[in-house]
């Protein structure tokens, strides 16, 4: 999926995976209620830093933090822009 956006230096764009709409033991969580999510998909990456290349790529599913990143509108969709250090792991 391309997106009409790059990222400079060290940044990521992610978009977020939908926000669990039933618990495990199948009771219906309200808008209201939801958490955050703190998985998602890279859909941009920025070339890095000099002495820093990027490790994540595009499409690569990843865990950040539940405040990580600016939330960002783009072509009529939501995303969050992070650094990539806000990112904690590569699923």
């Amino acid at each position: 999926m391309a997106i009409s956006i790059k990222p400079l230096a060290d940044r990521v764009v992610v978009e977020p995976a939908p926000a669990e709409a039933t618990t495990a033991g199948g009771i219906i969580i309200p808008d209201t209620a939801k958490e955050k999510p703190q998985r998602g998909t890279v859909v941009a990456v920025g070339n890095g830093k000099k002495d820093e290349p990027m490790t994540v790529k595009v499409g690569d599913t990843v865990l950040y933090g539940k405040y990580a990143g600016t939330e960002v509108s783009i072509d009529g969709k939501d995303y969050l822009m992070m650094r990539e250090s806000d990112i904690f792991a590569i699923v």
